[in-house]
């Protein structure tokens, strides 16, 4: 049988495969039996794509709890929408800074509940950050000296510094009740199996590996919204699984990457599909161990960074879905941020196979007899890019940069494990190269501190949640606290544009493009969906900003 013949034939058997995947957890999205057949009786069908299986897990302060934990079970003080790059009022009606910026002051709604029915008030807010600090560790809200509740809606928080970020990071810390918490003997390690919470889905039902039911919370304190019986969560393994059963019209939100989605989804069915892919996600990036030789290198880092073909890997990998990264590592949601004289100067982001080569052999990576370049100690430089199995666009990202790489004599072959294999090594900084994420939020600060701060760094074998790099740098830190320090806009800038240049020079990521904020909908039985027009919130099912979306939907009369 020719090589043709035997992909051809592999392909058929691996799209059967999935196939059957995707009709058997499709299985899992009927609507509950005496629901009936009104959109008013359903249950808004969401896809969970990356899960092989489900844990019960509704732990908020767990890194391993499940996605609807922090975006439909629990609420924060505020919800951050990256689609508009603005802060909205939630548990909190209202705050204010004082005017040396040491004391923010939230004022929270009338009648707050836990969905127990108990009040939900400013001791509980008080509660849960001295327990955040317990569970999380001291140095988290390290900036914070005491949160006190004067009244039974108002709540303080003192800071040891002026630390303006300080907003985005505490407002969107889940909330939970004193009531129950308290009496949990190790809060870290407590799966919450059946949670009492605030958010408008809170019942836990029918729960299995592959899907389980939240239906609304009875006491829900906005009982104008979220009014249809719940949600249905699904697992999908993978993009491919998931993507099945929305063509077929089996989950209403929650759709992975797909190429063509104009052609392949919403041209089934235009009437009542849609999608929205912002470019405000985090930047995806090549990101490389710099606790490894010869990866510390930034001269390697950069000609790495100039032999990849940028347009080719967001026209193959991404189906032309997302545009080439500049040298700021900024995505549009910080295009206010950004400063030309640095984006406009962006040498090693640039597709540039001499200029790479030249860069190598100038730092004395020279090449081997095998065609292949060796370190100046005489080691190989080769490193692997590792990738969850489950994101078929990542995938073919990281092929293009292997392909790319070896044309400079450079070897990254890829490491395809399931997510939670790569996750362990990335997290515990025992990788080599990863294609990762990074922070995003209201400024470009978190992502800069994610990428270049000493205080994120983790020693390797102890998890990391951001600059999975290892990089250290003390004059980014010093421009990240003046930044922090400071609630002028002008001198903000100034000081960002200081980050932008300090990045560029240092590279500690590869930034390879802006990551589209994925969403796509079905509006047979809910509308209401945000969109380029109505961006009251990002169309991704695991932004914080996913409660708006769950409280604005209605059901389609």
């Amino acid at each position: 049988m020719s090589q043709p013949m035997r992909r051809f034939w592999r392909a058929l058997v691996a799209s059967v495969a999935v196939a059957a995947t995707a009709l058997s957890l499709a299985a899992c999205t009927g609507q509950p039996s005496g629901g009936g057949s009104s959109g008013s009786a359903k249950m808004l069908r969401i896809a969970q794509i990356g899960n092989a299986s489900f844990v019960r897990n509704f732990n908020p302060f767990s890194p391993t709890s499940l996605g609807t934990t922090k975006t439909a079970v629990y609420e924060s003080l505020v919800v951050t929408n990256l689609a508009k790059g603005e802060v909205v009022p939630w548990l909190a009606k209202s705050y204010e800074w004082s005017k040396d910026g040491r004391t923010l002051t939230f004022h929270l709604n009338d009648n707050l509940t836990w969905s127990d029915g108990q009040a939900l008030t400013a001791d509980d807010v008080v509660y849960t950050f001295t327990l955040a600090k317990k569970v999380l560790g001291e140095s988290t809200y390290d900036y914070v000296s005491s949160v006190t509740a004067p009244d039974q809606t108002t709540v303080v928080f003192a800071f040891s510094r002026a630390y303006t970020p300080g907003l985005a990071e505490i407002g969107v810390q889940p909330i939970v009740p004193e009531h129950v918490w308290s009496t949990i003997d190790d809060p870290a390690k407590y799966q919450n199996p059946d949670p009492v919470a605030s958010g408008p889905f809170t019942q836990v039902s029918n729960f299995s590996a592959q899907s389980y039911d939240l239906l609304r919370n009875p006491n829900y304190w906005q009982k104008d919204k979220a009014n249809y019986p719940g949600l249905r969560v699904v697992a999908y393994g993978g993009n491919d699984a998931a993507n099945i059963a929305a063509i077929n019209g089996d989950i209403d939100w929650g759709l992975g990457f797909i190429q063509d989605i104009q052609t392949t989804y919403v041209d089934k069915d235009p009437q009542h599909r849609g999608y929205w892919f912002p470019p405000v996600g985090s930047t995806i990036a090549l990101t490389l161990n710099t606790t490894v030789k010869p990866l510390d290198d930034v001269n390697l880092r950069k000609a790495i960074s100039m032999a990849i073909d940028r347009s080719d890997v967001v026209k193959t990998g991404m189906s032309g879905y997302a545009e080439p990264a500049d040298c700021t590592g900024l995505s549009a949601a910080y295009d206010s941020w950004r400063d030309p004289a640095v984006s406009g100067s962006c040498d090693w982001t640039t597709y540039d196979v001499d200029g790479a080569k030249a860069l190598l052999d100038k730092a004395g990576y020279k090449v081997g007899a095998d065609g292949m370049r060796v370190a100046p100690d005489g080691q190989p430089v080769a490193f692997t890019i590792g990738v969850g199995s489950a994101s078929t666009d990542w995938i073919s990202v990281a092929q293009v940069i292997s392909d790319d790489l070896a044309k400079v004599g450079i070897s990254a072959k890829l490491k395809v494990q399931d997510w939670s294999q790569i996750n362990q090594a990335l997290f515990g900084g025992t990788f080599t190269g990863n294609i990762a994420w990074s922070q995003a939020g209201i400024t470009p600060y978190d992502y800069y501190r994610s990428a270049m701060s000493c205080t994120t760094v983790k020693p390797v074998g102890k998890d990391a949640t951001q600059n999975f790099q290892r990089f250290c740098s003390k004059e980014a830190d010093a421009l990240l606290d003046q930044f922090a320090a400071t609630s002028s806009e002008d001198e903000q800038h100034a000081i960002m544009n200081k980050l932008q240049a300090l990045y560029s020079q240092l590279a500690p990521t590869i930034p390879l493009f802006p990551g589209p904020d994925w969403g796509a909908y079905n509006s047979t039985n809910f509308v209401g969906w945000p969109s380029e027009d109505n961006p009251y919130a990002t169309l991704s099912v695991s932004e914080s900003s996913a409660v708006l979306v769950y409280t604005t939907l209605t059901p389609r009369s």
